[in-house]
Protein backbone atom coordinates (compact mmCIF):
# COMPACT_ATOMS: atom_id res chain seq x y z
CA UNK A 1 0.00 0.00 0.00
CA UNK A 2 1.27 3.52 -1.21
CA UNK A 3 2.13 6.12 1.80
CA UNK A 4 2.28 9.77 2.09
CA UNK A 5 5.87 10.39 3.04
CA UNK A 6 6.47 14.72 3.82
CA UNK A 7 10.07 15.94 3.55
CA UNK A 8 11.21 18.95 4.54
CA UNK A 9 15.02 20.20 2.64
CA UNK A 10 13.57 18.02 -0.09
CA UNK A 11 15.08 20.23 -3.14
CA UNK A 12 18.55 18.91 -2.75
CA UNK A 13 21.24 16.51 -0.76
CA UNK A 14 19.72 13.72 0.84
CA UNK A 15 16.02 15.04 1.54
CA UNK A 16 16.23 15.15 -2.67
CA UNK A 17 17.10 11.61 -2.36
CA UNK A 18 15.09 10.24 -0.08
CA UNK A 19 11.76 11.84 -1.98
CA UNK A 20 13.29 10.23 -5.24
CA UNK A 21 13.71 7.55 -3.20
CA UNK A 22 9.74 7.49 -1.79
CA UNK A 23 8.66 8.01 -5.47
CA UNK A 24 9.80 5.19 -7.33
CA UNK A 25 8.57 3.46 -4.51
CA UNK A 26 4.74 4.70 -5.73
CA UNK A 27 3.77 6.93 -2.58
CA UNK A 28 2.80 10.15 -2.22
CA UNK A 29 5.80 12.40 -1.79
CA UNK A 30 5.46 16.23 -0.44
CA UNK A 31 8.81 18.26 -0.51
CA UNK A 32 9.07 21.07 1.66
CA UNK A 33 11.51 23.59 0.56
CA UNK A 34 12.99 27.01 0.94
CA UNK A 35 13.68 27.88 -2.59
CA UNK A 36 10.38 28.04 -4.88
CA UNK A 37 12.66 27.64 -7.91
CA UNK A 38 14.58 25.12 -6.59
CA UNK A 39 11.77 22.99 -5.26
CA UNK A 40 10.48 23.29 -8.37
CA UNK A 41 12.91 21.81 -10.37
CA UNK A 42 13.62 19.07 -7.76
CA UNK A 43 9.85 18.09 -8.41
CA UNK A 44 9.82 17.79 -11.26
CA UNK A 45 13.40 16.03 -12.00
CA UNK A 46 12.02 13.62 -10.04
CA UNK A 47 8.35 13.64 -11.48
CA UNK A 48 9.74 12.93 -14.79
CA UNK A 49 12.86 10.27 -13.50
CA UNK A 50 9.89 7.91 -11.63
CA UNK A 51 7.07 8.48 -13.67
CA UNK A 52 5.16 9.08 -10.55
CA UNK A 53 3.05 12.31 -10.58
CA UNK A 54 1.79 12.26 -7.31
CA UNK A 55 4.92 14.51 -6.14
CA UNK A 56 4.08 18.00 -4.41
CA UNK A 57 5.64 21.03 -3.36
CA UNK A 58 5.48 23.14 -0.04
CA UNK A 59 7.24 26.54 -0.51
CA UNK A 60 8.40 27.40 3.39
CA UNK A 61 11.48 29.18 4.93
CA UNK A 62 11.45 26.44 8.33
CA UNK A 63 13.54 29.40 10.51
CA UNK A 64 9.87 31.28 10.84
CA UNK A 65 7.22 29.34 12.54
CA UNK A 66 4.38 31.38 10.22
CA UNK A 67 6.05 29.76 7.96
CA UNK A 68 6.23 25.92 9.96
CA UNK A 69 2.73 26.82 10.54
CA UNK A 70 1.71 27.70 6.66
CA UNK A 71 3.53 24.47 6.06
CA UNK A 72 1.57 21.87 8.31
CA UNK A 73 -1.90 23.93 7.16
CA UNK A 74 -1.12 23.23 4.00
CA UNK A 75 -0.40 19.95 4.23
CA UNK A 76 -3.47 19.64 6.25
CA UNK A 77 -5.83 21.00 3.19
CA UNK A 78 -4.62 18.86 0.78
CA UNK A 79 -3.64 15.40 2.35
CA UNK A 80 -5.78 12.84 4.87
CA UNK A 81 -2.87 10.99 6.21
CA UNK A 82 0.60 10.98 6.63
CA UNK A 83 2.50 7.93 7.37
CA UNK A 84 6.31 9.33 7.44
CA UNK A 85 7.56 12.87 8.60
CA UNK A 86 11.35 13.01 7.60
CA UNK A 87 12.41 16.50 9.53
CA UNK A 88 15.42 16.79 7.35
CA UNK A 89 16.08 20.78 6.95
CA UNK A 90 19.11 22.22 8.37
CA UNK A 91 21.98 24.83 8.10
CA UNK A 92 24.54 25.93 9.54
CA UNK A 93 25.88 29.91 9.83
CA UNK A 94 29.30 31.37 10.24
CA UNK A 95 28.08 34.38 12.24
CA UNK A 96 24.88 34.68 14.65
CA UNK A 97 21.47 35.71 12.62
CA UNK A 98 17.84 36.32 14.10
CA UNK A 99 15.03 34.68 12.65
CA UNK A 100 11.61 37.14 11.92
CA UNK A 101 10.91 36.14 15.95
CA UNK A 102 13.85 36.71 17.18
CA UNK A 103 15.52 33.29 17.56
CA UNK A 104 18.95 32.76 16.83
CA UNK A 105 18.49 31.27 13.27
CA UNK A 106 20.40 27.99 13.72
CA UNK A 107 18.69 26.15 16.76
CA UNK A 108 15.48 27.78 15.02
CA UNK A 109 15.66 26.19 10.90
CA UNK A 110 17.27 23.10 12.93
CA UNK A 111 15.57 22.24 15.97
CA UNK A 112 12.25 24.27 16.83
CA UNK A 113 11.18 23.72 13.27
CA UNK A 114 11.40 20.03 13.79
CA UNK A 115 9.68 20.76 17.44
CA UNK A 116 6.97 22.57 15.73
CA UNK A 117 6.21 20.74 12.84
CA UNK A 118 5.73 17.16 14.38
CA UNK A 119 3.85 19.46 17.09
CA UNK A 120 1.28 20.73 14.11
CA UNK A 121 1.41 17.18 12.51
CA UNK A 122 1.13 14.52 15.33
CA UNK A 123 -2.54 13.82 15.41
CA UNK A 124 -2.14 13.10 11.53
CA UNK A 125 0.25 10.55 12.11
CA UNK A 126 -1.64 8.87 15.06
CA UNK A 127 -4.76 8.75 13.01
CA UNK A 128 -2.36 6.90 10.13
CA UNK A 129 -0.30 4.54 12.45
CA UNK A 130 1.98 2.68 12.18
CA UNK A 131 3.49 5.79 11.38
CA UNK A 132 7.07 7.06 11.47
CA UNK A 133 9.21 10.14 12.24
CA UNK A 134 12.55 10.18 11.48
CA UNK A 135 14.74 13.41 12.00
CA UNK A 136 17.89 13.71 10.68
CA UNK A 137 20.70 14.36 13.19
CA UNK A 138 24.44 13.92 13.30
CA UNK A 139 27.25 13.02 14.59
CA UNK A 140 28.35 16.08 15.56
CA UNK A 141 25.73 16.34 17.99
CA UNK A 142 27.17 17.54 21.63
CA UNK A 143 26.30 18.50 25.02
CA UNK A 144 23.85 21.52 24.50
CA UNK A 145 24.24 24.51 26.96
CA UNK A 146 20.25 24.33 28.38
CA UNK A 147 21.12 27.95 29.36
CA UNK A 148 21.79 29.24 26.57
CA UNK A 149 19.77 27.72 23.54
CA UNK A 150 20.31 30.97 21.71
CA UNK A 151 24.06 31.25 21.82
CA UNK A 152 24.08 35.03 23.40
CA UNK A 153 26.73 34.62 25.75
CA UNK A 154 28.92 33.14 22.66
CA UNK A 155 28.62 32.13 19.10
CA UNK A 156 31.09 29.55 17.41
CA UNK A 157 29.94 28.19 14.19
CA UNK A 158 31.13 24.59 15.01
CA UNK A 159 29.66 24.20 18.51
CA UNK A 160 26.20 25.86 17.18
CA UNK A 161 25.79 23.67 14.78
CA UNK A 162 26.54 20.70 17.20
CA UNK A 163 24.12 21.57 19.81
CA UNK A 164 21.45 21.99 17.46
CA UNK A 165 21.72 18.09 16.19
CA UNK A 166 21.70 17.19 20.18
CA UNK A 167 18.83 19.11 20.14
CA UNK A 168 17.40 16.91 17.50
CA UNK A 169 18.46 14.01 19.64
CA UNK A 170 16.45 14.79 22.93
CA UNK A 171 13.77 15.90 21.62
CA UNK A 172 13.47 12.29 19.64
CA UNK A 173 14.35 10.40 22.74
CA UNK A 174 12.11 12.32 24.96
CA UNK A 175 8.77 12.11 21.97
CA UNK A 176 9.44 9.16 22.13
CA UNK A 177 8.40 8.06 25.55
CA UNK A 178 5.42 10.53 25.06
CA UNK A 179 4.42 8.33 22.28
CA UNK A 180 5.07 5.03 24.08
CA UNK A 181 1.22 4.21 23.87
CA UNK A 182 0.91 4.68 20.05
CA UNK A 183 2.03 2.63 16.89
CA UNK A 184 3.78 6.16 16.06
CA UNK A 185 7.53 5.51 16.52
CA UNK A 186 10.48 8.18 16.35
CA UNK A 187 14.36 7.84 15.73
CA UNK A 188 17.06 9.88 15.07
CA UNK A 189 19.60 9.02 12.20
CA UNK A 190 23.22 10.00 11.54
CA UNK A 191 22.88 10.85 7.51
CA UNK A 192 26.77 10.24 7.29
CA UNK A 193 29.57 12.98 6.03
CA UNK A 194 27.47 13.95 2.98
CA UNK A 195 28.55 15.83 -0.15
CA UNK A 196 25.90 18.61 0.28
CA UNK A 197 25.59 22.52 0.16
CA UNK A 198 25.15 22.85 3.80
CA UNK A 199 29.33 23.44 3.95
CA UNK A 200 28.52 26.50 1.77
CA UNK A 201 28.77 28.74 4.49
CA UNK A 202 32.00 27.11 6.32
CA UNK A 203 35.21 29.83 6.13
CA UNK A 204 38.34 30.16 6.84
CA UNK A 205 40.71 27.01 7.28
CA UNK A 206 37.84 25.09 8.07
CA UNK A 207 36.51 25.64 4.44
CA UNK A 208 39.69 24.70 2.98
CA UNK A 209 40.20 20.86 4.82
CA UNK A 210 36.52 20.17 4.01
CA UNK A 211 37.59 21.62 -0.07
CA UNK A 212 40.49 18.33 0.89
CA UNK A 213 38.04 15.82 2.17
CA UNK A 214 35.20 15.88 0.07
CA UNK A 215 35.81 13.89 -2.14
CA UNK A 216 35.73 11.23 0.58
CA UNK A 217 32.31 12.45 1.89
CA UNK A 218 29.24 9.92 0.76
CA UNK A 219 26.66 10.83 -1.80
CA UNK A 220 23.06 11.94 -1.23
CA UNK A 221 22.49 8.77 -2.72
CA UNK A 222 24.40 6.72 -0.65
CA UNK A 223 22.92 8.38 2.65
CA UNK A 224 19.42 7.79 1.46
CA UNK A 225 20.18 4.22 1.36
CA UNK A 226 20.83 3.86 4.89
CA UNK A 227 17.64 6.11 6.17
CA UNK A 228 15.39 4.64 4.02
CA UNK A 229 14.79 1.09 5.93
CA UNK A 230 14.32 3.20 9.08
CA UNK A 231 11.12 4.80 6.83
CA UNK A 232 10.03 1.40 5.35
CA UNK A 233 11.64 -1.93 6.68
CA UNK A 234 8.68 -3.82 9.07
CA UNK A 235 12.08 -4.47 10.71
CA UNK A 236 12.10 -1.01 12.29
CA UNK A 237 8.57 -0.97 12.82
CA UNK A 238 8.33 -0.87 16.63
CA UNK A 239 11.46 0.48 17.10
CA UNK A 240 11.03 4.12 18.55
CA UNK A 241 13.64 6.36 20.48
CA UNK A 242 16.86 4.98 19.13
CA UNK A 243 19.59 6.75 17.51
CA UNK A 244 21.15 4.79 14.25
CA UNK A 245 24.35 5.01 12.53
CA UNK A 246 24.09 3.58 8.84
CA UNK A 247 20.95 1.38 10.38
CA UNK A 248 23.29 0.06 13.27
CA UNK A 249 21.21 1.74 16.85
CA UNK A 250 24.52 3.60 18.18
CA UNK A 251 25.03 5.11 21.55
CA UNK A 252 24.70 8.80 21.44
CA UNK A 253 27.29 11.53 23.48
CA UNK A 254 27.63 12.92 27.58
CA UNK A 255 24.44 15.18 28.10
CA UNK A 256 22.07 12.72 25.31
CA UNK A 257 20.66 10.52 28.45
CA UNK A 258 20.15 13.57 30.82
CA UNK A 259 16.14 12.85 31.20
CA UNK A 260 16.21 16.54 33.04
CA UNK A 261 17.71 18.43 30.41
CA UNK A 262 15.28 16.79 28.04
CA UNK A 263 12.46 17.50 29.75
CA UNK A 264 13.58 21.14 29.88
CA UNK A 265 14.67 21.55 26.53
CA UNK A 266 11.33 20.23 25.63
CA UNK A 267 9.50 22.76 28.20
CA UNK A 268 11.76 25.89 26.42
CA UNK A 269 10.45 24.73 22.52
CA UNK A 270 7.11 24.58 24.28
CA UNK A 271 7.08 28.16 25.35
CA UNK A 272 9.38 29.79 22.14
CA UNK A 273 6.27 28.14 19.82
CA UNK A 274 3.80 29.58 21.93
CA UNK A 275 5.07 33.14 21.60
CA UNK A 276 4.00 33.01 17.99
Amino acid sequence: MSKTVLITGANSGVGKSLSLFSAMKGDTVVMVCRNKLRGELARDEIIRTTGNKSVHLIIADLSSLDSVKYAADEFRSNFNNLHILINNAGINLPVRELTVDGYEKVFATNHLAYFYLTKLLLDLLKLSSPSRIINVSSNAHAEIDIDDLMSVKKYDQYKVYCHSKMSNILFTYELAERLKETEVTVNAVHPGVVRTNIYETVHGFPRFLIGLMMPFFISPSKSAQYILPLMYSEKFRNVSGKYFVKTRETATKKGSYDVEVRKKLWEISEKLINKN
